[in-house]
Formats: C-alpha cells, sequence, structure tokens
C-alpha cells in the first residue's frame, strides 16, 4: 500500500495524483471507482478537489499486463444490434479476464464471437457495461462501442437501469417483502470480501419480495437500486438469510449443485441510439431449479 500525504489544496484527485505517481488519469480513475484509492479512508470521486492534508492511500493492485485473446466458447446470444448485446451468462463464467485467470471468460468468448466492442474499460474488460459474479447467472449486457457504453452506464449510476433477479436464501423470511439500505464497502478484516459498513462504503440498497417458503428456505425476488459488488450477497447475508450454496458469504455449501442460487432474471434499459425501452428476462437455469426440486428443502 502507497500512502500521500497532501500538500496543496484545489486540484482534482486525478490530476493531482497524476502529478505525483506515474499513474495516468484513466487508470486513476478505474483504482478510484474500485475504492484501491482512498482519500482519509474515504471513496471518492475523480473531480474531488484535495485539501492540504489529506491522506491517500492507493491499495496494491494488478497491473493489466495482457490483451484478452478471442476463445470459441458457446454464447447464449438473447439480443444484438450494432450497439447492444445482451447475454445470458452461463454459470461459472467469469466475465472478463484478470492476471491468473485469463481465459475461458465471457470476454474471451465475446471476442470470438465479434468484431466491434467498446473500449471504455480497457483491453481486459471490452464491451463490459457492468459484472455479475461468475456463478451468479443470467443477463448481462455487453456495449458494441463506446457510446453505447457510456449512455448505458450513465443510466446505471442514475439507476435507472432496470435489474431484478432471483435467488434462494436460507432461513424463512417471514415479511412480504422489505428493503435493504445498508451501505456497502470492503471488508476491512478480508480485502476479498464486501461488507456492510460505515467505512469506505458506497450507498447500497436493495428491494426484495417473498415468492415461495419451504421448509427451510425462502424463494425471493429482488430489484437492485444501486449496483454495488456482491451487493444482494451481502445484504442477503447481513439480514440474517445469505444466498443459498454462496460459498463466501453463506454458512456453508448445503448442496452439491454447482453455483450458488442467484440469477439475473430481467434487464431493462434504453436503447442508447433508438431511446426505446428494452427489457428482456430469462429463465432459472437448471443447476437453480434442480435445488427447487428437492424434496429436502
Amino acid at each position: 500500500m502507497q500512502e500521500i500525504k497532501v500538500e496543496e489544496s484545489g486540484k482534482r484527485i486525478d490530476a493531482y495524483l497524476a502529478s505525483v505517481t506515474d499513474l495516468s488519469r484513466t487508470k486513476i480513475e478505474k483504482l478510484l471507482k474500485d475504492d484501491t484509492i482512498l482519500v482519509n479512508d474515504k471513496s471518492v470521486k475523480a473531480s474531488y478537489k484535495v485539501v492540504d492534508g489529506d491522506i491517500i492511500t492507493i491499495d496494491d493492485y494488478e497491473e493489466e499486463i495482457m490483451d484478452a485473446i478471442p476463445e470459441n466458447i458457446p454464447l447464449d446470444i438473447v439480443y444484438e444490434d450494432d450497439d447492444v448485446i445482451v447475454v445470458n451468462k452461463a454459470n461459472g463464467m467469469v466475465v472478463h479476464p484478470a492476471p491468473g485467470n485469463m481465459h475461458g471468460t465471457l470476454v474471451n468468448a465475446l471476442l470470438y464471437h465479434f468484431n466491434n466492442l467498446s473500449t471504455v474499460n480497457g483491453n481486459m474488460r471490452p464491451g463490459i457495461v457492468h459484472r455479475i459474479d461468475a456463478y451468479t447467472t443470467g443477463l448481462l449486457m455487453v456495449a458494441k462501442n463506446d457510446y453505447a457504453h457510456n449512455f448505458l452506464a450513465d443510466e446505471l449510476s442514475k439507476k435507472e437501469t432496470e435489474r431484478i433477479y432471483i435467488a434462494l436464501v436460507d432461513g424463512i423470511i417471514n415479511n412480504t417483502s422489505g428493503t435493504i439500505d445498508a451501505p456497502i464497502g470492503r471488508d476491512i478484516k478480508d480485502r476479498k470480501k464486501m461488507a456492510v459498513t460505515d467505512k469506505n462504503a458506497k450507498e447500497a440498497i436493495t428491494h426484495f419480495t417473498v415468492l415461495k417458503r419451504f421448509k427451510n428456505h425462502t424463494l425471493i425476488e429482488l430489484k437492485l437500486e444501486t449496483g454495488r459488488t456482491h451487493q444482494i450477497r451481502v445484504h442477503m447475508n447481513y439480514i440474517g438469510h445469505p444466498v443459498t450454496n454462496d460459498p463466501v458469504y453463506g454458512n456453508h455449501k448445503l448442496f452439491d449443485e454447482t453455483g450458488q442460487c442467484l440469477h439475473a432474471k430481467t434487464i431493462g434499459f434504453t436503447h442508447p441510439k433508438t431511446l426505446k425501452w428494452m427489457h428482456f428476462e430469462s429463465e432459472l437455469p437448471k443447476c437453480f431449479t434442480d435445488i427447487l426440486n428437492r424434496d429436502d428443502l
């Protein structure tokens, strides 16, 4: 971890760090979004203006030193035009490559099947506007050009994108519906995990509705108002009902079937060019329904 004490005021943090480190402003902005760079242990935007005495910490990060390569991996394409792709992501597929995991990802497959993808997020994440976890299944929107990418990302930031999930959680939820409004940030004890915390945290809001109660589990529908890393998994664990089969935030893996019981069922967004509302839905995958059909649920 690198620590920098600011000795001037009034300059944007991206410009300030670019002048005192070897990082580019683009890289700085990305690290700020990932909460790798903090100011006085808090998240800030690239437009934040530094103040004399601020303590800036830059956590350790991995450099993107390689380009993702095309790989002939089958994809379930729900929709495609000149600007947007909607993919129904399979269970176990990581969204983008990273050092140590360069192959078999959604990006590798996209590069093989499509000639044009947005470049906003660099060589390792072409086309990727948002992510879902490897063992979360369901719908993901992909941008074919930078205009579409920026348009969709802006709509996401304004909380105008519709994202509805289905999850099976441990235990019985007695309320018919509810809202979890609890900020999420890096777990101070384990930097690989997220947690509900008041440190380095961002607003996170999840709405849920109970669909069915089993003997020891509850099937719920969730609507995201924000899109924090692992948001649903962290929030459900926070209220004592972790996503079933979640290997990180759950109590333990209950069933042999691969994957946590979390599916991105619905996605809705404004088309970047036509400005028409686009709405897509997907069925629960077999790995999820196999668990729902068990007699010991």
